[in-house]
């Protein structure tokens, strides 16, 4: 038996128990999705657990294993359909199935078109009353590099900007540290813990020669509901058509999370480069050109999901590789912080785009999110798509 709607008010009171675990995970858990579970017996919490690694035993188990004999006839509530494959793990449907669980619920079935399904299939097969749907909106929002990944084929894109009220990213002789304040500041390092992998161009790194790595302490993490247990540093990931990277880039100094994308004809024609940069254990990989002869960034994308399995990724950058990110329709949402300064006119943009010959060209954004951060303003966007 199979239901998505109705479901009872004590459906979503357990669901958004279980998103709230599931939320734990989302520093740890990459390239995996973040999946809570609780067990409920006769309106008594008598099991739970959240996906806290990849590799590591799933949500469902820790729920099982805490709930021991009683989980039979219990209702399990589960953030993502139980997988039906065998993985790093056995099959969870499998477990709640063999544990005797009488009824799941599920907020969001699996976006893998492989496997979308399955899980619920085999649950019903074996008599277990299965209802989906409930509290589908924040368990998708939880998950929505991994939705992005299995449907799309490219990570969830995020692009960061810390401008002045004129939206410029710097003044016109490069200097922008800092144009936004300390909470500003922590917010974008908070922002930066959550991707899979921060983007930039070389132009970035040439000029502010930056680390981008994640500079708070545990107790940031704390504040959010977030645990740190297990946290990955995100990959960091250079676009740079002529292999401009100077070898002693403070990016360079983290060999093994710097990943490099530079044009097939640059690969060849720099061998001695590269070669430099593999002796360091920098990963660089060639893609094809774009009509301006610089890397394809939906090349870029599409590499990051396949071979390093990116869900989330995040854009800091000038306005040049912005722009091009904009203007190719890569960019899912827009995280802006502004400062109250203005730069001017010579001030570097925040975007550098083609002409625009008419408005309906324009990029539309919904404003999701906005709060005051000390005097200066973040504001949260998604990029309306057509």
């Amino acid at each position: 038996m199979l239901s998505s709607y109705p479901h009872s008010l004590t459906d979503s009171i357990w669901m958004n128990r279980a998103l709230d675990l599931a939320s734990l995970g989302r520093l740890s858990t990459r390239p995996n999705p973040a999946v809570g579970c609780v067990l409920i017996k006769e309106g008594q919490l008598i099991g739970e657990g959240w996906h806290q690694r990849a590799g590591e035993p799933h949500a469902e188990v820790l729920a099982l294993r805490m709930a021991g004999d009683r989980a039979r006839g219990a209702t399990a509530y589960v953030t993502l359909e139980p997988c039906s494959h065998f993985g790093k793990t056995p099959p969870c449907c499998n477990a709640l199935i063999t544990a005797g669980i009488k009824r799941v619920v599920i907020a969001m079935i699996d976006p893998n078109p492989r496997v979308s399904g399955r899980g619920i299939a085999a649950l019903q097969e074996s008599g277990i009353e299965v209802t989906q749907g409930v509290a589908m909106k924040r368990a998708q929002q939880l998950n929505k590099g991994f939705v992005s990944r299995m449907q799309r084929g490219r990570p969830n894109v995020s692009l960061k900007l810390a401008t002045s009220v004129d939206a410029k990213v710097a003044l016109a002789n490069g200097q922008s540290q800092w144009i936004t304040n300390a909470l500003a500041r922590a917010q974008g390092h908070l922002l930066r813990a959550q991707q899979c992998a921060i983007i930039t161009g070389i132009a970035s790194v040439i000029t502010d020669d930056p680390r981008l790595t994640v500079r708070l302490d545990d107790s940031a993490f704390y504040a959010q509901g977030w645990s740190s247990a297990g946290r990955v540093e995100p990959m960091k990931v250079v676009v740079d058509s002529r292999l401009r990277i100077p070898l002693n880039a403070k990016l360079c100094q983290q060999a093994d999370a710097l990943i490099i994308y530079t044009t097939r004809a640059t690969l060849c024609a720099q061998a001695d480069k590269v070669a430099q940069l593999a002796a360091k254990g920098i990963k660089v990989h060639g893609v094809d050109c774009d009509p301006q002869h610089r890397v394809n960034l939906v090349s870029v994308l599409a590499h990051l999901a396949s071979h390093y399995q990116c869900n989330n990724v995040m854009l800091e950058s000038g306005g040049v590789l912005a722009g091009a990110m904009l203007s190719i329709d890569c960019v899912d949402e827009i995280h802006w912080f502004s400062a109250p300064l203005v730069l001017g006119q010579d001030a570097q943009s925040c975007f550098v785009t083609q002409t625009l010959t008419q408005l309906s060209q324009a990029p539309r954004l919904k404003l999701v999110e906005q709060t005051m951060l000390g005097d200066n303003i973040y504001s949260r966007y998604q990029l309306e798509k057509e």
